[in-house]
């Protein structure tokens, strides 16, 4: 498996010969309007993609199917469902099927709990997109942890610590993990994906893992930087097994 970060929780896997494209924002800095409520204005994405247009071109026309946790604007923007064939296959949580048609993808196939594509296993898991009122508003969110040969990468998706993380970690046993922090928040309300404390619990829950940070430094309502928690991770003697990619790095 090779895994390249594009920003936020774009990336590109690589595994049995073939390019998964993971939760495509691909607009220009400042395309859209901050997210409401979150104590600034800042327009979203707040950087650029690493890449130009003609080489985010070059990384569309590799691409082979479209992985998709949920449909949040940072994670499946309108740019992405622009540039994207309409054709392609596209695999999603099942919840968020009719959406994708309407915008008139033709090839979306729901992961209900698990399939096998090029020989490749995708088990869907499960998160928690926050806590109270604002956990039921962001909705459903999944996770999925992907198999081939004798490597398991286990991709959280947007959601805090919770049961159905250690569940994943507990069954899986993944040997990379890749965690959305950030600690991204509203004005009222508890975080909405990983904290700093959330990312240390899952570096000591599963040792045998190496973790990767991702999610960080693109939208406007993140309040923990790259620095903040490459600093804890220092402090906590976790920077030689969880790292802080940056964007455009490949890291596995």
């Amino acid at each position: 498996m090779n895994l390249q970060l594009l920003r936020n929780a774009t990336q590109m896997l690589t595994v049995n010969g073939k390019t998964i494209l993971i939760d495509p924002m691909l607009a220009p800095k400042g395309s859209y309007d901050a997210f409401q409520n979150t104590g600034n204005s800042i327009k979203n994405p707040l950087i650029d993609l690493p890449v130009t247009e003609s080489e985010l071109q070059q990384l569309i026309t590799k691409t082979d199917a479209v992985l998709l946790t949920h449909i949040h604007l940072d994670h499946w923007d309108t740019v992405a469902q622009q540039l994207l064939p309409k054709d392609i296959t596209l695999f999603c949580q099942p919840s968020n099927v009719e959406v994708i048609r309407q915008a008139g993808f033709t090839n979306v196939t729901p992961i209900d709990n698990e399939l096998t594509w090029n020989d490749i296993q995708i088990i869907r898991t499960g998160g928690q997109h926050g806590t109270g009122e604002i956990g039921k508003k962001m909705g459903i969110v999944s996770g999925y942890v992907i198999k081939y040969k004798q490597d398991t990468l286990y991709i959280a998706g947007d959601t805090i610590w919770c049961d159905e993380v250690q569940k994943a970690l507990n069954q899986y046993q993944p040997t990379h993990i890749v965690l959305n922090g950030g600690g991204a928040r509203f004005i009222t309300g508890d975080a909405i994906v990983m904290t700093i404390d959330d990312i240390i619990t899952v570096c000591n829950y599963a040792p045998q893992a190496k973790v990767y940070i991702v999610h960080l430094d693109a939208v406007n309502h993140g309040k923990e930087s790259r620095a903040d928690i490459k600093k804890a991770l220092k402090t906590q003697d976790l920077a030689s097994r969880c790292f802080v990619p940056t964007d455009g790095e490949r890291f596995i």
